[in-house]
C-alpha cells in the first residue's frame, strides 16, 4: 500500500468546494473543442467520461487557465480567475495527463514545487504531512522521479498537487497506462481525498471503475455533454453499458435509456 489508511489531512477539510460552469467554450486558436457546456462539480467526486477526442483534457486545461475559455465559471459563488497562478492560489490544483514530473529531480524536490507559493515553513509542514499520507514516498524521498515506475510517479504527481492543499483537485486520466492493481489503488486514493473534504473532478476512460468510486458523472462526446446523473444510475443505464462497457444483459435492457440522456438534478 502506497498511502496511509487514515484520512488524508491536506486539502480543504470542512471547506467543500462547489464549481458551477455555464456556457463554457474553449479550444485552440480559432478551433473550438467545447461549446456551451453547463455542469456542476459538487462536493465529493465527479467523473467526466467519454471517448478519445471528446474534449475531456481540453475541459481541464480550460478550468486550470492553461488555455483561454469563455462562459461563466464560479467557485463557491466567485468568478474563477483566468490566470493559472491565481487559480492555484484560489484553491484549484491539476494533476495533468502524463504526470509531467521533473525526472532529474528527487521525489522531495518534485513535491516541494507543489507548495512553492506558500512560505517555507508552511511548505515544510505540508511536505511532512504528504509523506505521512503517502508513506511509500517517504521511503523514496531521495530517489530521482524519472527512475520510478509509472504508478509510483502518479503517486508523486497526486501528492505534489495535494501540497497546494486544494479545495478542488482535478485529475486527468490518473489510471492511464497503469497495471490493474495500481489503477484500483489510485482510484481509491481519489475517493479518500474526496471523503477528506477536497472536491474532486476526475477525467477517466476506465468507465466501470470510475463510476464505482464516483458520486456523480457526466459523459462528454464531441465537445458536448450528452449524459449526466448519479454514478450508480449511469453505471446501470443501457446507453452507458452499450457504448462504454460493451455488454448488456436482459435486465439492463429494461433500464430507461433516458436516465443517461437527461441531466439528473437530484
Amino acid at each position: 500500500m502506497h498511502w496511509s489508511d487514515r484520512p488524508f489531512e491536506l486539502g480543504a477539510r470542512g471547506r467543500h468546494a462547489h464549481l458551477k460552469v455555464r456556457g463554457l467554450a474553449a479550444g485552440y486558436g480559432a478551433f473550438l473543442v467545447l461549446r456551451g457546456l453547463d455542469f456542476e462539480v459538487r462536493p465529493g467526486l465527479t467523473v467526466i467520461l467519454g471517448p478519445n477526442g471528446a474534449g475531456k483534457t481540453t475541459l481541464l486545461r480550460a478550468l486550470s487557465g492553461l488555455i483561454p475559455r469563455g462562459g461563466e465559471v464560479l467557485l463557491d459563488g466567485d468568478d474563477l480567475p483566468e490566470k493559472t497562478h491565481e487559480i492555484v492560489r484560489g484553491g484549484v490544483a491539476l494533476v495533468p495527463e502524463g504526470r509531467q514530473l521533473f525526472p532529474q529531480m528527487t521525489v522531495t524536490e518534485n513535491l516541494e514545487l507543489g507548495g512553492w507559493l506558500v512560505p517555507k515553513a508552511e511548505r515544510a509542514r505540508r511536505l511532512e504531512q504528504v509523506l505521512a499520507d503517502f508513506p511509500k514516498l517517504r521511503e523514496r524521498a531521495g530517489q530521482l522521479a524519472g527512475t520510478m515506475s509509472g504508478g509510483e510517479q502518479q503517486m508523486v504527481a497526486v501528492a505534489r498537487a495535494m501540497m497546494a492543499a486544494p479545495r478542488l483537485l482535478m485529475l486527468d486520466e490518473p489510471s492511464l497506462g497503469l497495471a490493474p492493481r495500481m489503477v484500483d489503488e489510485l482510484l481509491a486514493i481519489a475517493r479518500r481525498i474526496a471523503d477528506g473534504g477536497t472536491t474532486v473532478l476526475m477525467v477517466e476512460q476506465n468507465v466501470k471503475k470510475a463510476l464505482a468510486v464516483a458520486d456523480r458523472g457526466y459523459v462528454l462526446e464531441r465537445g458536448a455533454l450528452v449524459a449526466s446523473g448519479p454514478a450508480r444510475l449511469l453505471a446501470r443505464s443501457t446507453v452507458i453499458r452499450e457504448a462504454y462497457l460493451g455488454a448488456e444483459s436482459d435486465t439492463d435492457k429494461t433500464t430507461d435509456a433516458r436516465t443517461a440522456r437527461a441531466a439528473v438534478t437530484a
